[in-house]
């Protein structure tokens, strides 16, 4: 099979194509044939060797694929092969078969595209995750979503308004705030404007209930400068390279809770609560409330012009690899 293989950790120039073996499965493991694989942002912290769970080379990267099922492992009952699925891996998705553990792997409405699928897990699961299972956001409540035209934040936006939130996003540029508009937040506004926090605190005098970052950065001190009393931090990842630091006592006097979200880590931890988010998840799906955005797919072979476009924030939107079963 064709596979993007990360031969040595040093960025996304170092992948290579190439023709391995195809993965056989184990003991409560499933075969898929992969149609597509999503792209994330911790794929290009993998193949670089900073991701928190480091893989040793070589190595398939990608972390969310949607296919069909070829093959039951011993041990597993269903979904029977031929099944259409979406599934969640450790590493591997960017080929063109992948194993993954049975409760890893969930069945999809016949009527959701493969694409769309492939691109759903991750920035799905951590949006509603972080929002459901951290900050208990309850409807009526405000959130402030940085990063919004972003695979998470865009997420995290529909997510909010499915949970009858008010969702004030900030994104980069006049294209990226008519996409975050479409898919539902109230407010818009340019993350580089430099009166950024005064017009925050005018759509929320009283300040935000909850802050989604996946930036960090200076955007991470506009959130803590502009979260309510009592309000959720919601620390994501750190696209802009830099980890902020946090001043406790800005904590202590707003009585404010910072709070880690990293979904992969539910996965070890507590399996079957990430399964039933996603069940929950394309129920919503179904029901019109979320709109997956795909906003690019490269093949497998142009893997390497996928990662590199996603760091530099040439695509707003999901990005997807393809195969040729796709």
């Amino acid at each position: 099979m064709r596979a993007v293989v990360c031969p040595r950790l040093e960025g996304v120039e170092a992948l290579e194509l190439r023709d391995v073996p195809p993965p056989t499965p184990g003991p409560g493991e499933i075969l898929i044939r992969v149609a597509a694989a999503g792209v994330n942002f911790a794929d290009t912290l993998a193949v670089a060797g900073r991701y928190q769970e480091r893989a040793e080379p070589p190595f398939v990267p990608g972390l969310e694929l949607a296919g069909w099922v070829e093959a039951l492992g011993p041990g597993v009952a269903e979904p029977a092969p031929g099944t259409p699925v979406l599934a969640v891996v450790d590493q591997g998705a960017f080929a063109e078969w992948a194993v993954a553990r049975s409760v890893d792997v969930v069945p999809l409405p016949e009527e959701l595209p493969l694409v769309t699928a492939a691109g759903f897990p991750v920035v799905y699961g951590t949006a509603h995750g972080a929002l459901a299972w951290r900050a208990g956001l309850q409807s009526g409540e405000t959130v402030l979503v940085h990063g919004a035209a972003g695979g998470s934040g865009l997420a995290a936006v529909e997510c909010a308004k499915a949970m009858g939130a008010r969702v004030i996003a900030t994104v980069r540029g006049a294209r990226r705030a008519e996409l975050v508009q479409a898919h539902g937040a109230d407010h818009v506004l340019e993350a580089t404007d430099p009166e950024l926090v005064a017009r925050i605190r005018a759509l929320a005098p009283e300040g935000v209930a909850v802050v989604f970052d996946p930036v960090g950065g200076e955007l991470f001190r506009v959130g803590l400068r502009t979260v309510a009393w009592e309000g959720r931090l919601l620390v994501i990842g750190f696209a802009s390279g830099e980890v902020p630091q946090i001043p406790a006592n800005h904590l202590l006097v707003k009585n404010v809770a910072a709070l880690g979200f990293y979904w992969g880590s539910y996965r070890r931890h507590d399996p079957a609560r990430v399964r039933a988010g996603l069940l929950t998840l394309l129920t919503w799906w179904r029901e019109g409330r979320l709109r997956p955005q795909v906003a690019a797919t490269y093949p497998l072979a142009r893997a390497r012009e996928a990662l590199a476009d996603l760091l530099a924030r040439r695509v707003a939107g999901k990005i997807v690899l393809t195969t040729d079963a796709a």
